[in-house]
């Protein structure tokens, strides 16, 4: 929980400027939105290999390393603004998703000795541990440019090198501080034997063959993934889409501020009710919740209006529905020995849907506005719905045939 703070501030802190650098710094609207996509596919990209670490060593190496590439990533990012070299930015970018796939993965740490019907519970209260640092870090956007401008550096700059302090405070906080290692400790409760773990090959192909094994798991696998990639999609050009109508960057911060708190303040609400009502109906409340934030937000005009930001709340808050029931769903579909590699299949695709369709938003909004953007997002969002009903007419057709 501690390390999902300083996360949440370093992640969130950067994510709030990353498109303006691109509008403002580099004077290019039309890649504004390959920042995000590249700290988005940075995260889906370093998932398996902290998935892979986590089979190894454990939880506390795969975590601690990934959170450390992070901070590494926020340094380059602030050099590259500084000379405004773009690749330079791209690369920087791509490692502070570390950072991100560092705190996804840690909502699985928290199911790792979670009883069955506490599961939901456990993974979180882990997610709503980021809140306090995930608010707070858009906020330091004019804070820490004022602070990179008495250094003589780029005032946009800023919030990448808090970034950075605060990503390595975080991998300090785990490699020191997460003893035992729960994924090992619950392997060792749970093998007669007691013989450390045997490290496995192949994690990325074992992740998927026990997926697609399970229609519950390949259900939470979809609502992960389009509930991620709705969200990422939608809030990555918001900034811009505030910026073009005179919006300070004060006040861009404070509605991604908004949005991060619908992500993860009722995170633990979302847990409960997955726990008691079932994670399915919390996951068909997410998909509805998401289409109301859609509706909302592509409909707001440029600028800031109360119409926009109870629109990005609701997009946060209809990704935690489904990411807490989507990932609770995941974990109890498939066998302890093989949840690492299915947790890590599952951020890798989640990033890379993500990272696509925030690649795509730029060209999307640049084209045809920032409201068709919500509306192709809405369409996205039948596929957790169709996952849920295929299941259901599989049965009936078995049935009707019996």
């Amino acid at each position: 929980m501690a390390s999902q703070v300083a996360g949440g501030l370093g992640v969130s802190a950067a994510i709030a400027v990353g498109a303006v650098v691109v509008t403002e710094v580099f004077g290019r609207d039309d890649l504004s939105g390959l920042v995000q996509s590249a700290q988005v596919l940075g995260a889906a990209l370093l998932a398996m290999p902290a998935a892979s670490l986590a089979v190894s060593y454990g939880r506390r190496v795969g975590l601690g390393v990934t959170y450390a590439l992070g901070a590494v990533g926020a340094l380059i990012a602030v050099v590259a603004t500084e000379l405004q070299v773009f690749p330079l930015l791209l690369l920087g970018t791509a490692l502070l998703g570390g950072g991100t796939a560092a705190g996804l993965q840690a909502r699985y740490a928290a199911t790792d000795l979670a009883p069955a019907g506490g599961r939901g519970r456990a993974l979180s209260v882990v997610v709503w541990s980021t809140t306090v640092g995930a608010v707070a870090g858009p906020n330091l956007a004019g804070p820490a440019g004022d602070l990179a401008s008495s250094m003589g550096i780029e005032p946009l700059a800023g919030p990448f090198l808090v970034g950075a302090v605060v990503l390595g405070l975080g991998a300090l906080v785990i490699l020191t501080g997460l003893r035992p290692d729960p994924l090992l400790t619950a392997r060792q409760l749970g093998s007669a034997s007691g013989d450390p773990p045997v490290r496995r090959r192949g994690v990325l192909r074992a992740g998927w063959t026990a997926i697609t094994a399970s229609p519950p798991a390949v259900l939470g696998l979809t609502t992960v993934v389009v509930g991620h990639t709705v969200m990422v999609t939608v809030m990555v050009m918001t900034p811009v889409h505030m910026t073009h109508g005179g919006a300070s960057i004060s006040v861009i911060g404070f509605v991604i501020s908004v949005h991060v708190a619908g992500m993860y303040a009722l995170s633990p609400v979302m847990g409960w009710l997955a726990d008691r009502v079932g994670r399915v109906p919390v996951i068909l409340g997410g998909v509805l919740i998401l289409l109301a934030s859609v509706a909302l937000a592509g409909t707001a005009h440029e600028g800031h209006s109360a119409g926009l930001t109870a629109g990005l709340f609701l997009l946060g808050l209809g990704w935690s529905a489904c990411m807490v029931a989507g990932s609770t769903l995941l974990t109890d579909a498939v066998g302890g020995d093989d949840r690492p590699a299915v947790q890590g299949a599952s951020d890798l695709l989640m990033g890379l849907a993500a990272a696509g369709g925030g690649a795509l938003a730029g060209i999307v909004v640049g084209t045809f506005g920032y409201g068709v953007l919500n509306a192709s997002a809405a369409v996205l969002l039948a596929a957790p719905v169709i996952a849920m009903l295929i299941p259901a007419c599989r049965s009936l057709s078995n049935t009707r045939s019996a």
